[in-house]
């Protein structure tokens, strides 16, 4: 297999599994854009791809700050001719309730909104075969949509929050894969979920003493590694299985069934309307999101 002449971006890979995933394009082939907001990390891993014979950039984005996001599709713009692989991989789990400057919840911000405004940003750079992959979580599981309790931090529930923007990334790839093929494009949108991952960082968002509990985990069987959880999001990309996949949800190195609410298509268009407005933004591929009848695909 070989991604010469390919060209990614993966958002959040100075580390975790972000970082794997931009090594394991690099060895293939692929030029990758690496992003992240701690500089030095950034540079560190262009310095390991280019030590592999990868071409590689670093582009530094805050995910809370909308202009950060534009100015990061603008140089991606510039600098490439166009975009093979989106992995929208950067995300978190935030303890502590918060909103952004645009009254939006913090964590639904970095995990969703951003997304969101990075994809539809460069919706028009993708090349004609292209694929988003979106990593989500088997956290989606239990919550429903709710646009309302996103711009309100009242009874704060850090645990719902990342839920319920795990589950905003399975409806955004479902109705971003929607339109592009409304558009008759060959545009694959798919979501993953990568495994439970000690080593990928997510726990220094957790309280202590979990953090360093969770860290012992790494030398546990059976616990998902930091390079499995990138198997999990290059398997979406590049496996002959998934090529001809859109808008479904893979955990396992297969095509899963996501929760009922992860499946019902009036939601995914309504979150993807809500997240233009929350952006003060024009609804992106408007023409292409008509309006559909509430229900779940089985």
């Amino acid at each position: 297999m070989t991604c010469t002449g390919k060209t990614a971006l993966i958002t959040g890979s100075t580390s975790g599994i972000g970082r794997a995933t931009a090594l394991a394009l690099g060895r293939l082939g692929a030029d990758v854009i690496v992003h992240g907001r701690d500089v030095s990390a950034g540079e560190s891993v262009v310095n390991e791809l280019e030590t592999i014979g990868a071409e590689a950039t670093f582009i530094p984005a805050d995910f809370a700050n909308r202009n950060a996001i534009q100015e990061l599709a603008m140089t991606v713009r510039t600098e490439t001719d166009g975009l093979d692989f989106l992995f929208n991989n950067a995300g978190g789990y935030f303890r502590t309730g918060r909103l952004t400057d645009l009254g939006v919840e913090y964590t639904f911000h970095i995990n969703h909104l951003a997304p969101y405004q990075l994809t539809t940003d460069l919706i028009d750079h993708l090349t004609d075969d292209a694929c988003v992959v979106t990593t989500s979580s088997a956290a989606h599981r239990g919550v429903s949509l709710d646009l309302e309790r996103v711009e309100t931090v009242e009874s704060y529930s850090s645990m719902w929050a990342y839920s319920h923007s795990k589950l905003a990334n399975i409806l955004f790839s479902r109705e971003l894969a929607r339109r592009v093929a409304a558009m008759d494009q060959s545009i694959r949108s798919n979501s993953v979920h990568p495994g439970a991952i000690p080593g990928s960082n997510f726990s220094r968002f957790l309280p202590r003493p979990l953090p360093a509990l969770i860290s012992t985990l790494d030398m546990v069987p059976g616990i998902t590694s930091v390079a499995d959880g990138a198997a999990e999001l290059l398997y979406v990309a590049l496996s002959p299985e998934a090529t001809t996949v859109t808008g479904q949800y893979f955990a396992n190195q297969s095509s899963r069934t996501p929760s009922r609410p992860a499946r019902n298509d009036d939601s995914a268009r309504r979150l993807w309307e809500r997240s233009a407005t929350l952006l003060d933004v024009d609804e992106p591929l408007a023409e292409f999101g008509e309006s559909i009848s509430s229900h779940q695909v089985e």
